[in-house]
């Protein structure tokens, strides 16, 4: 099951009780104005309306509800948090497929919990083409999620997503049968990730 909820993450999770989620997979604002661009077709950007949600970063209060109500955590971004998070050897890292050819990094960390070896996952950033285009101005691929489901979800584990953003994980949670709760406040972004599983789930019953 696949619930989206238009509302303040923060405050929901306030609420919840301790350990509910068995996996909160998030990619909070790194505050780094990464909030929109203009088109530009020399590095294949799309235009992106400039919002401020990623004007800074979530309080120190986050970071204390995501390691309270989850089991396990995967937080990208995680260099940026540093200071909220616990030392561990368990990072990932999302290469782009992608080295030097754009004026971007080659890739993106992630922090996560788990007691394992740092893994580098491999997965072209145009990747994020596929299941309706792109929506978000950092979105990221469905192939991404699904790597990461695959890999430290067990079947029947109950998802949290906090910053839903495009939704990528929502369909990579549909296609593999996982229980997702998914958090985003942007009115915008929420009803696009809505429309864009719900295409996903209408072209599955097509077929």
């Amino acid at each position: 099951m696949i619930n989206i909820y238009n509302c303040d993450c923060l405050q929901a999770m306030k609420k919840m009780n301790d350990n509910i989620y068995d996996l909160a997979i998030v990619d909070p604002p790194y505050g780094i104005k990464r909030h929109g661009h203009i088109e530009d077709q020399k590095y294949g950007w799309k235009k992106h309306p400039i919002k401020t949600w990623d004007s800074e970063r979530p309080s120190k209060e986050y970071f204390k509800q995501i390691l309270r109500i989850s089991k396990n955590q995967i937080i990208f971004g995680g260099n940026y948090f540093i200071d909220y998070l616990y030392p561990n050897r368990c990072w990932l890292y999302w290469n782009k497929g992608q080295a030097n050819q754009l004026d971007m990094s080659d890739g993106e960390l992630a922090w996560t919990s788990f007691d394992k070896v740092l893994r580098e996952i491999v997965i072209n950033r145009c990747q994020i083409k596929k299941y309706g285009g792109t929506i978000h101005p950092t979105q990221k691929p469905v192939a991404l999620y699904t790597w990461i489901l695959s890999n430290y979800a067990n079947s029947g584990d109950k998802i949290l997503d906090t910053h839903l953003g495009s939704g990528s994980i929502a369909i990579a949670c549909h296609n593999l049968g996982f229980h997702l709760d998914g958090y985003e406040l942007d009115v915008e972004y929420y009803n696009a990730a809505k429309k864009r599983l719900k295409e996903h789930q209408r072209q599955l019953k097509l077929f």
